[in-house]
């Protein structure tokens, strides 16, 4: 009995304590100026990122598939938002133009393939970025600016406004894939590539599978941009004091995308097949039902992992 008592004692000052630890220094709505009191801390972002370790032997099923995150898409809409860089919020293309300054690495697209490799060899430096981040054919060196003396990234603000316009578009690879262990499927987002309309390498007018690997700027492993993303709030969608980083709204899944494509035996995507693409009707009824076809079949999977 005396035990308890004294371990009661010590719960009680504990919490006595804590509360008021947490009342020596409140933080108010407003600042002194009056307006909302928004500081963008470690703490409040998240200076860790979480990720579950999954063991290789525990994912016995998987599959790839490729995905249009297209901003024009009111659910997306806090991803293109602001366009013009305030001190507070940016969009998130501005934030891999700026992850870039700071030396997050990018990678070119490959020519043969949408398939992107994450691989030293295939990096963009110095001029070379600077071309894929191409205005028009003959000055391609005026949005992200590299000066090779101090081997450094800048960015053209004068260029972004008219830049980002065409610049509407995101692709995303993606894995779907079951452990066992934890008994569930889940989903995790490889990489991810700004798309951009009007790139002097994207001469195809059809929206085929060459359009949009004519249109991808570089491809950006999704791991890698996590710590720039969990840094920065995205602009607030109706509630002033919802406060979310781009890392936690693509954690949560809360934008909307399309599939372009799959990971398959033939390297084939949505978009590839030729007898379709002359006819707009027929064509737009295939991706469709090729679309239904591989949700279907994932959904299957999913489904028949419970049958016994």
């Amino acid at each position: 009995m005396k035990n308890y008592s004294i371990a009661s004692l010590v719960v009680a000052l504990l919490m006595v304590t804590a509360i008021a630890t947490a009342q020596e220094n409140p933080v108010s709505f407003f600042d002194k100026k009056g307006t909302i009191h928004v500081e963008i801390t470690k703490d409040s972002v998240g200076d860790s990122l979480i990720e579950v370790y999954h063991r290789s032997d525990n994912v016995v099923w998987s599959r790839i598939v490729y995905r249009i995150v297209d901003m024009r898409d009111k659910q997306n809409y806090q991803l293109y938002f602001p366009i013009r860089r305030g001190d507070e919020y940016c969009s998130l293309f501005r934030l891999m133009l700026e992850s870039i300054k700071d030396g997050c690495p990018v990678y070119k697209r490959n020519a043969r393939e949408l398939k992107p490799a994450y691989t030293d060899s295939m990096k963009l430096v110095g001029e070379e970025l600077s071309k894929a981040f191409a205005y028009n054919e003959d000055n391609y060196n005026n949005l992200i600016q590299y000066d090779p003396a101090k081997k450094t990234y800048s960015l053209s603000i004068d260029q972004y406004s008219n830049y980002v316009k065409n610049q509407l578009k995101f692709l995303i690879q993606e894995v779907i894939y079951f452990d066992n262990h934890a008994s569930r499927m889940s989903t995790k987002i490889i990489g991810i590539a700004p798309l951009y309309a009007l790139h002097p390498d994207n001469t195809d007018a059809k929206e085929s599978i060459r359009y949009f690997q004519g249109s991808i700027l570089c491809w950006f492993a999704f791991d890698e941009l996590r710590p720039y993303l969990a840094k920065q709030y995205m602009l607030p969608n109706g509630n002033e004091t919802q406060r979310m980083s781009f890392d936690q709204f693509f954690q949560q899944k809360l934008y909307y995308s399309y599939l372009l494509g799959e990971g398959n035996l033939f390297s084939r995507m949505l978009l590839d097949d030729e007898k379709f693409i002359q006819d707009p009707e027929k064509f737009a009824k295939h991706v469709h039902n090729e679309q239904a076809r591989i949700e279907r079949e994932i959904m299957n999977v999913e489904q028949d992992l419970w049958e016994y």
